[in-house]
């Protein structure tokens, strides 16, 4: 535990540090406040909304509104952000409202989903200790800076373009990320909610062609949201091109697929019919056709009982 609390208080500054120097990069060329870059002021936002709503989070040892702060975070900074600007643009405008779109009806989704359940049980070892604890909602806000990054300095850009072939491009790959991550998400909770389904696992749907198909929706939609800032980078702006690279590597390799693989195995590890749909079912992109050849390989777990 002592070893876990030394590796945080090691990396509290380190997190702190990139996001600075994300905003250092983010603000070159960016429109101004007074003396402060906007995309300056957005990061330090970012950070300081969680800190904030940390503090009675901790003393009332409670996660519940993690995600609900998320989405006040992106939505504020993104609405300061588009008003701050001396000029509102098309591309801003369109920028903003798929930030908003997004954050909006997956924060109010992830909220509903903790209120029924409870809790988070992957905060149960972390709430008791004050610096594991901040170090989750610091991260967040190294997170919300990452993954609107590209949003946001475009947002600032003073040469923002008109609305052109990437606009459009972006536009349409983004409502593709969208609309799967929505659909995955109704899937699995409507999964969730039928009785009969109490401590079975999801392998029908958008989740019978992926394990992860909400995460592969979230990919796709950022992406599509880089395409659409591409035109107005310039400078050390295009440093934000890393936004859904950011994206997929955090949901890829840190705290998205590998937990919930974790959990799962934990859960199922070792039935026939889990095994046979981890390795028919590809872990992230969508395999065509998969759900299909699933629905003949997949043992059916009801059908196959004693």
């Amino acid at each position: 535990m002592k070893e876990k609390k030394l590796r945080t208080l090691i990396a509290l500054p380190v997190v702190v540090l990139v996001g600075a120097l994300l905003a250092l990069a983010g603000s070159d060329g960016g429109a101004l406040m007074g003396p402060i870059p906007v995309f300056t002021l957005a990061v330090a936002a970012a950070f300081l909304i969680q800190w904030i709503a940390f503090i009675p989070s901790f003393l009332n040892q409670t996660e519940k509104y993690y995600d609900l702060t998320g989405t006040l975070t992106y939505t504020a900074i993104t609405l300061l952000v588009l008003f701050a600007v001396p000029e509102i643009h098309g591309r801003s405008l369109l920028l903003a409202f798929m930030v908003l779109a997004w954050t909006l009806r997956l924060g109010s989704f992830l909220f509903r989903r903790i209120s029924r359940a409870g809790k988070d049980d992957r905060f149960d070892e972390i709430k008791p200790s004050f610096v594991r604890f901040l170090s989750v909602w610091t991260i967040q806000g190294l997170w919300v800076t990452f993954t609107a990054a590209a949003a946001w300095v475009a947002m600032t850009s003073r040469n923002p373009g008109a609305l052109d072939g990437f606009a459009l491009i972006g536009f349409i790959v983004w409502v593709v990320g969208f609309s799967l991550e929505i659909v995955a998400d109704q899937q699995k909770a409507r999964f969730n909610r039928d009785p009969s389904n109490k401590g079975e696992f999801i392998a029908t749907g958008l989740w019978s062609k992926s394990r992860h198909p909400n995460y592969f929706g979230e990919i796709l939609l950022w992406v599509g949201v880089a395409i659409v800032a591409l035109p107005a980078l310039q400078g050390w702006q295009w440093i934000v091109v890393i936004s859904p690279v950011f994206v997929a590597l955090l949901l890829i390799k840190i705290s998205g697929i590998p937990l919930l693989e974790k959990k799962a195995d934990s859960k199922w590890g070792g039935q026939l019919d889990y095994e046979a749909y981890k390795e028919n079912t590809p872990v992230l992109i969508p395999k065509i056709l998969v759900g299909a050849r699933n629905s003949r390989m997949v043992p059916n777990r009801k059908r196959n009982m004693p």
